[in-house]
């Protein structure tokens, strides 16, 4: 164990070394999904409040935790690109070859993936309280939003992770990744309640795992320590993660042996 730990820390720092040595992109993956979906969507559609079911005295109080949510979704996604980019120049060969464990190769990349996406929840919701979003629940709610984001984000980067070792180039993963996002995203009440939608995207967004975790969040947020949502969130995300764990397990068998 002791070994499997330092592995895992050595690999969890070679991703942070990385990313401080790109300060602009450390700056913008910090700042992207505060500027554009929380402060211009939110403040571009604060008129929405009168849309049928949304139930919140604002609506940057609404979209707060769909923006949590989106962030969780596209950083897990997006997770994989860097190991992507080593086996393209040949260096997770040599990792793999090396006397490591694999499984500390992509416990190191959950752990940095959602080091920074915590990061950027918190950045989120700061900048929120000064919008006038302010979470029933206090601060011990804000750390049970990032809990429910990093149960999300469990499933989603063991699903870009096996991209990265299914596909052949980065141009394949990117496209998969633009197929995978949107549609999440406007299948669920990322945007805008149930009541407010057609009827057959209302009925398809029950079946996305991101409408669970984004209710569970606005929840917090909006109502206080409801039990059904998060109950909820915990069953679904058991059921998301496991299937996501299995399927990238194969993918990973099948693809590195």
């Amino acid at each position: 164990m002791s070994d499997y730990f330092q592995e895992t820390l050595a690999l969890t720092m070679r991703w942070v070394t990385r990313l401080s040595r790109e300060r602009f992109s450390l700056l913008f993956t910090l700042a992207q999904p505060m500027l554009f979906w929380l402060i211009l969507f939110g403040s571009l559609f604060q008129g929405a409040i009168d849309i049928r079911g949304i139930s919140a005295p604002n609506y940057m109080s609404f979209l707060a935790a769909g923006v949590v949510v989106m962030t969780v979704l596209n950083n897990g996604l997006a997770g994989g690109v860097d190991l992507l980019f080593d086996k393209e120049n040949g260096f997770l060969e040599r990792l793999l070859t090396s006397p490591i464990s694999r499984s500390s190769i992509i416990v190191s990349r959950y752990i940095f993936v959602m080091g920074i996406t915590s990061m950027q929840v918190l950045v989120i919701l700061l900048v929120a309280y000064f919008f006038g979003v302010h979470p029933m629940t206090g601060f011990s709610g804000v750390a049970g939003m990032v809990i429910i984001g990093l149960l999300f984000g469990i499933g989603l980067t063991s699903i870009s992770m096996a991209m990265a070792f299914a596909v052949k180039s980065h141009g394949d993963f990117f496209s998969v990744i633009g197929f995978l996002s949107l549609p999440a995203i406007f299948l669920s009440t990322a945007l805008v309640p149930f009541d407010a939608m057609p009827g057959w995207m209302a009925f398809l967004a029950h079946f996305n795992p991101m409408t669970y975790a984004i209710e569970a969040i606005r929840s917090l947020i909006l109502v206080g320590w409801a039990l059904a949502p998060l109950v909820k969130v915990v069953l679904v995300m058991i059921a998301f993660d496991a299937l996501c764990l299995y399927g990238s397990v194969r993918v990973f068998k099948r693809n590195v042996g």
